[in-house]
């Protein structure tokens, strides 16, 4: 056991990795909890560390923490929020439902950090103690859903970024295929034309609807709970402390945090991440809806729709030579389902907040984190590996348009509704045209029937 060191807790002696900046509770947490191999995600390690910082700040202004000590937390903790000691949070996913195990990490991770910077080594409790100086003014139970919103609230920017620039990619195409006629489809049968910009057009206006209902739930991420420690009175943090630790929150991040309106809530409930997970779930459905449109009208190339072409990015079979797959669109729609998992297992996570305490939080900020990153690089892929380079194959959509039965429908205003229905039906046993059998029928002249069958006519 040369590799390992003991540390004591509150429950005795505990084997610790030797070279671990964590200590025995966390050690404690990884051998309870090996359940999944899923980690805390990365995002809220470093909003931990944040909070960390600003709290010993506070601390060191206000004379309760010693001045060496509490700037080597400062620095210990800026390490955590940029990254550096992710690989000491091994703490699994599925643990204590407050998140303790996982701030208790945190802790313990800057306190030997901290130490080292000062001298000491690692494993020793002093200088700097996890909880009397790292966690000095905080319990679990408002830092774990304070780190939830911070990381959130951050990781939403990103996927906001990722949508605005597939919104501009669909409306540039909506505009380069304005002219484009084609026929359009309700339950997957012939309906009236439009054009192909309209479609895309419909897809872009999906995607802005989608930003602006994410953007409507960010405000009640804003909200933070830290300053109500273990059941939202506050008891144990010091006067003003809240207040001010969350202001350098919002000022180092330049979004306006500010303290929950009523901290019992913002303990008890996730309402604002399963609000949020609501508006992510809908964007969700939304690239579903797009990249299974996409997949339709690239179908073929020769045995259906082929009015658009996507990027050619992959061999697609084994054991078909030369054929091609939408891959991309087929990615999106895998991640847009994993998504919509996610989201009931955070609203299932939401309503389990038993009297002053939610205890559910590492799944809810898994799920949560997890599917904001798996979509925000997957609307990337589908930007660039797929919209971007979407062509349209302007012959295919226009003879598509000619043949399609829809284009009856303006023979209804002048032959009544069954006499148009019959044209079709007759049209679709005979596998001609409507053109061909009005000018039989002798309802209409050739140029007649040319004009009033204009695909382009009722666009």
């Amino acid at each position: 056991m040369a590799d390992m060191r003991v540390e004591r807790d509150t429950l005795g002696e505990v084997r610790v990795p030797r070279g671990a900046y964590w200590g025995a509770q966390t050690e404690r947490a990884v051998a309870n909890f090996p359940i999944s191999g899923w980690r805390i995600p990365p995002a809220l390690i470093h909003a931990l560390g944040r909070i960390k910082a600003v709290a010993a700040e506070i601390h060191k202004q206000d004379g309760r923490i010693e001045p060496s000590v509490a700037d080597a937390i400062v620095r210990a903790s800026r390490e955590v929020a940029e990254g550096k000691w992710d690989e000491h949070f091994p703490v699994d996913v599925f643990q204590t439902g407050s998140g303790t195990s996982s701030n208790m990490n945190a802790n313990e991770v800057i306190a030997n950090r901290a130490g080292e910077l000062l001298g000491a080594p690692i494993g020793g409790k002093e200088p700097v103690h996890p909880n009397d100086h790292v966690n000095r003014g905080q319990s679990s139970n408002d830092v774990i859903p304070t780190a939830i919103h911070l990381a959130v609230r951050l990781e939403a920017d990103r996927l906001l970024d990722a949508l605005t620039a597939l919104h501009e990619t669909l409306a540039a195409k909506s505009e380069a295929f304005a002219g484009v006629v084609k026929s359009g489809r309700t339950h997957l049968q012939d309906a009236m034309p439009v054009t192909l910009g309209q479609e895309f057009s419909g897809y872009a206006s999906q995607i802005d609807h989608g930003r602006q209902r994410i953007r409507a739930a960010l405000p009640h991420l804003e909200e933070l709970a830290l300053g109500g420690t273990a059941v939202g009175t506050g008891n144990g943090a010091p006067a003003e402390f809240s207040d001010r630790a969350i202001a350098d929150l919002a000022e180092e991040t330049g979004i306006p945090f500010r303290p929950a309106p009523n901290r019992f809530e913002a303990l008890a409930a996730r309402d604002a991440v399963v609000a949020f997970m609501g508006a992510v779930n809908t964007v969700a459905g939304s690239l579903a809806k797009i990249a299974n449109d996409l997949r339709l009208l690239s179908s073929g190339p020769r045995t259906g729709l082929a009015e658009i072409t996507l990027p050619a990015l992959q061999p697609g079979s084994s054991m078909m030579p030369g054929k091609i797959n939408p891959v991309i669109p087929e990615m999106m729609i895998q991640v847009a389902s994993h998504v919509m998992g996610a989201h009931l297992a955070v609203t299932i996570g939401g309503s389990q907040g038993p009297l002053e305490l939610n205890i559910m939080m590492p799944m809810i900020a898994f799920n949560t984190l997890t599917a904001v990153g798996l979509l925000e690089r997957a609307v990337r892929a589908l930007d660039s590996k797929c919209v971007a380079g979407i062509e349209a194959d302007e012959a295919r959509c226009t003879a598509l348009a000619q043949r399609s039965l829809a284009l009856v429908t303006p023979l209804a205003e002048r032959f009544g509704y069954d006499r148009a229905a019959a044209i079709a039906q007759r049209a679709w046993r005979e596998g001609r045209t409507l053109r061909d059998i009005v000018v039989e029928e002798d309802l209409l002249s050739a140029a007649e029937a040319e004009e009033v069958l204009d695909p382009g006519r009722s666009i």
